[in-house]
């Protein structure tokens, strides 16, 4: 065995200079203070490859059984790797010992085996996905949850764990709803492409038009052995791999827990309170510019039952001024639920003030998709001339 005592990142803040009711900052905490512990205290032995090491083994006791984490060896890929470092996050694996072989009898001897095995039975903690007759994936296993990409090693343990890996890293609790979101945000922005790419299947149908190679997966394949390398030894790699798959899916959890959330919270706020703002309901303010709102706008309006599509959002730019930008029709269209109307478009200051007899105007986007005035109440005046118009007259719709 050899032990991993690297540091993965300089996370050394005292706590007494962390806030506790700061989320990045208890998240941070958990970081330096458990999960960077097992994420860099690894015991990885390939028992096919490696000689016995002359580093001191860790002492063990009679009483003290120390658990097994069984993966094949060789080359590796991000899939096996990404379900080693979940499983290490877990008070009951944090001090496991990982086995890279493809030997049945010492996989046998293995509390829980990843990636290899050809079997998948969680009652036994066996979690490969190789076999011809596997093809799970979330929604087969959870029907409540909507992803159908096959599973691989990593998102067969992240379903079964995954939630007592947030719990852990984040100190809430199961069965929180926000716990839960990011649950489902971290398996669809990060864990499903692993998924994908280790099962082979295409974003898309067709050739693509280019290539992409910076991909997580890829850049764990990149550290396996070059074909022509003298050494064909892997655990270096896997070293290393580990401690970069472990780094970012705590940077993203992160981010999701101390900016993804959060935002949530103000667009929620924002879409409850939208019929103070214009009875029409169909304009959200913000008071602060930047949040990031288009997908959780597009959420709460389906889970708050909001009949009248929302149209506008207000808030103020980093100069102090407002802007009125329209809610597109979908997350990833460049086509909006209403524009800006069209003779507004391209014209500005003193000529929009005129035509649109709206005092401090300043802008209107050529594409009709945001503008902006120098206070708040000239933006809200843009929106409903705007919505006004379009009851008019239907045609003045989407573009």
């Amino acid at each position: 065995m050899w032990c991993v005592r690297t540091i993965a990142r300089n996370l050394t803040k005292p706590a007494s200079q962390t806030n506790p009711n700061n989320p990045g900052s208890v998240l941070r905490l958990l970081h330096s203070h458990t999960s960077r512990r097992r994420l860099l205290s690894a015991d990885v032995t390939d028992t096919e490859s490696r000689s016995m090491s002359t580093q001191p083994k860790r002492l063990c006791t009679e009483n003290m059984s120390v658990q097994k984490i069984g993966t094949h060896n060789g080359t590796f890929h991000c899939d096996e790797v990404l379900a080693c470092f979940f499983l290490r996050q877990l008070p009951e694996y944090e001090d496991a010992e990982i086995i890279r072989t493809r030997d049945p009898t010492k996989l046998a001897q293995c509390d829980i085996v990843v990636d290899v095995g050809g079997e998948f039975d969680p009652k036994r903690h066996r979690y490969d996905h190789h076999q011809r007759t596997f093809t799970e994936s979330f929604h087969s296993l959870c029907p409540e949850k909507p992803w159908v990409t096959k599973l691989s090693s990593a998102g067969l343990v992240y379903l079964h764990f995954g939630r007592q890996l947030l719990a852990q890293l984040t100190q809430l609790k199961e069965g929180d709803k926000q716990l839960e979101m990011l649950f489902d945000k971290l398996y669809e922005n990060f864990v499903e492409e692993v998924d994908a790419i280790d099962n082979g299947i295409s974003q898309f149908d067709g050739e693509a038009r280019y290539s992409i190679s910076t991909t997580l997966s890829a850049r764990v394949s990149h550290l396996n052995p070059c074909w022509n390398s003298k050494s064909q030894d892997t655990e270096e790699g896997f070293k290393k791999a580990m401690k970069m798959v472990g780094e970012e899916f705590l940077d993203r959890l992160e981010f999701y827990q101390s900016s993804w959330l959060p935002a949530r919270t103000v667009v929620e706020d924002a879409v409850k309170e939208r019929h103070q703002v214009d009875p029409s309901g169909e304009v959200v303010l913000f008071s602060q510019g930047g949040c990031p709102w288009k997908e959780h706008l597009f959420t709460l309006e389906k889970e708050l039952q909001v009949e009248t599509p929302i149209k506008f959002i207000l808030y103020p730019d980093q100069n102090g001024q407002w802007r009125v930008q329209c809610v597109p029709a979908g997350l990833n269209t460049f086509q909006n639920r209403l524009s800006l109307l069209e003779e507004w478009r391209g014209v500005r200051d003193e000529a929009l003030s005129e035509l649109s007899g709206i005092k401090d105007c300043i802008f209107v986007h050529a594409g009709g998709f945001i503008g902006g005035n120098k206070n708040q109440e000239g933006a809200l005046e843009m929106a409903r001339r705007t919505l006004q118009a379009a009851a008019k007259s239907p045609a003045n719709g989407s573009s």
